[in-house]
């Protein structure tokens, strides 16, 4: 499938902001593509601090979540947290439990079983809790779909504080959209209507960080104050885990975050960066995503993940890094596994000829439906449809959903919800439970309803500037580096170049599926160019574009193949060599 290439064309003082800021004109300009129009919301972006962003107190019910704490607190009542199996749901399930602890609090950590229990609330957690005397319930990352489990614990007067980011559950009626909240004491989810908290797009773990943040202003709890900066990493993590937006505050909790977590004091994250053979000092957002996040999520995917929540609360070397080994264990399988079902998701579209439908719905019965959300994401990047993998679970359909730009997913889901069991979930993702019988008929509606037209579908590169290679030299490289780190919403920046003239190539890697290319520029000068992407793709492509014969001519240093093509720089550091590196990321 061809991109489509865009240039962004957004007028601002460029000149003007390079010198307020110190930063040459084109990064100016990257700044202006990101939608920063104010010279404060630019000096936020580069240089903002915690100090910048929101207060806890902004949210709704924050005040009303901190007194019933404070208050449970002084009665010694028993408190149990229950979050969620995934990364972020295990972050904001440490931050509140050790919170609580730190207060003097009698606090434990339940979360659910995801086989056994599924996402969320359940009416067995409910049960467990009542049959140990809890006298209150916190969530996070969940709750805010589960009024009628929250509606059995007030029935046996357990005492419920909802902590959540997903949309809020909804019904339209001939008064319009009404919004139907669960019947707990306090709610703190900034997606509510009358939550006028100025950035709604953070994660659980970081209203979890909030409530940590105002029980310490309240409380004036020494330990709890200083616990926050351990805090802040894994609100961190869990921001690049559940994919959120790296703008506003999101990119300065983050930023901030990574900072810390290069020293990080605690145990099972610096075993985890060990075992992963990460260097501290080296750790970025991508690590964060696709290393560490990856191996928390496995035991969740594959096990239980309240051993991931044992490791993140281990207090010696010797625990963290038999737990971190595991883990990592964990993950090896969980790419083979997953490596399996996305190929069983290829095989199942195309022998059903889904690449017509809008919105894909594939049934893999035989797959653990633990790795649906992978695999729809998998399917999701190749297909650029949204797409959402159903699994077999024990007693009904399990799944999970992955949109794109144009397609709100958990509102599409809202308007078919009589196929769900249950549902929740927001615009980019969601999960679901259903009967097995209405798969076809959900797939038909969903398609039905679909207004997303052929051109949603072609993949859009977004070009920052069109810039001759000559051009990005080192000190823009560490310009680049003001804008990490990058991320959805903050991608690193896109270069495009005119005619770069292949000379010659040669394959990196143990398994040969990266390459680096020799290429002149139509200026005469000569740099490297690698690319990490699908090598036998691009051969193709070279093969189609100039003959037979032609990739094996590059590969022989015999090139003259001018190709266009969008990239990237910055700096590479390879066994303490610092060197400037352009990465191909598309062509033509």
């Amino acid at each position: 499938m061809r991109e489509k290439w865009y240039v962004a064309a957004k007028k601002a003082d460029f000149e003007g902001w390079a010198r307020k800021f110190h930063i040459s004109p084109v990064v100016a300009r990257i700044l202006r593509n990101r939608g920063i129009t104010q010279e404060d919301q630019a000096e936020r972006f580069l240089y903002g601090e915690l100090r910048d962003c929101h207060s806890p107190w902004l949210l709704k019910d924050m005040d009303r979540a901190v007194e019933l704490i404070c208050a449970a607190l002084q009665e010694g009542i028993s408190i149990r947290v229950i979050g969620d199996y995934d990364v972020d749901g295990i972050c904001s399930s440490y931050i509140l439990t050790r919170a609580l602890v730190l207060l003097g609090a009698r606090a434990d950590t339940a979360i659910p079983h995801r086989i056994h229990d599924g996402y969320g609330l359940n009416d067995n957690l409910i049960e467990q809790a009542r049959r140990d005397g809890v006298g209150m319930v916190v969530t996070c990352d969940n709750g805010i779909a589960a009024a009628s489990q929250i509606a059995l614990a007030v029935s046996y007067g357990i005492k419920v504080i909802v902590t959540d980011h997903h949309e809020v559950p909804f019904e339209t009626g001939p008064q319009g959209r009404r919004e139907l909240l669960p019947p707990a004491l306090a709610v703190v989810d900034p997606k509510q209507e009358r939550c006028t908290y100025p950035f709604p797009d953070i994660c659980g773990g970081v209203v979890a960080y909030k409530l940590a943040q105002a029980l310490g202003e309240r409380t004036g709890n020494e330990a709890l104050r200083e616990a926050l900066e351990e805090f802040l990493e894994f609100a961190a993590l869990a921001t690049v885990c559940d994919v959120m937006e790296l703008w506003d505050e999101n990119r300065i909790l983050v930023k901030e975050g990574l900072k810390r977590l290069k020293h990080t004091k605690n145990p099972g994250l610096k075993a985890l960066m060990e075992v992963n053979s990460i260097e501290p000092d080296k750790l970025s957002a991508y690590h964060l995503g696709f290393v560490i996040g990856p191996c928390l999520n496995a035991t969740g995917r594959l096990d239980t993940a309240e051993r991931a929540l044992e490791l993140l609360s281990a207090s010696t070397r010797v625990e963290a890094m038999s737990a971190a080994r595991e883990l990592k264990e964990l993950n090896d399988s969980r790419k083979n596994l997953t490596q399996k079902g996305v190929a069983l998701a290829e095989e199942a579209i195309a022998r059903r000829h889904m690449e017509q439908d809008k919105v894909m719905v594939v049934y893999l019965p035989k797959v653990h439906e633990s790795l649906a959300g992978i695999i729809a994401g998998r399917i999701r990047e190749h297909y650029n449809h949204p797409v959402f993998i159903l699994t077999k679970g024990e007693d009904e359909v399990k799944g999970s959903g992955r949109s794109m730009e144009g397609y709100h997913m958990y509102e599409a889901m809202t308007a078919v919800a009589q196929y769900f069991s249950k549902f929740g979930g927001h615009a980019m993702a969601a999960g679901l439970s259903m009967r097995e019988a209405d798969i076809e008929s959900l797939r038909r509606e969903l398609n039905a309803r679909c207004e997303l037209g052929e051109e949603d579908f072609i993949p859009r590169v977004h070009i920052d500037v069109p810039m001759p290679m000559e051009y990005a030299d080192e000190a823009l490289a560490d310009d680049i580096a003001l804008l990490e780190p990058f991320g959805v919403g903050n991608p690193k920046p896109l270069f495009a170049q005119k005619d770069l003239v292949f000379r010659s190539a040669f394959r990196m890697g143990a398994n040969g599926n990266s390459a680096r290319f020799r290429v002149r520029t139509p200026g005469g000068e000569e740099r490297q160019l690698v690319f990490f992407g699908n090598v036998e793709e691009f051969d193709q492509f070279l093969e189609e574009k100039f003959g037979p014969g032609s990739g094996d001519a590059l590969y022989g240093g015999r090139g003259n193949f001018p190709v266009s093509v969008v990239y990237q720089v910055g700096k590479n550091t390879y066994k303490g060599r610092c060197e400037l590196q352009y990465v191909m990321k598309y062509y033509c």
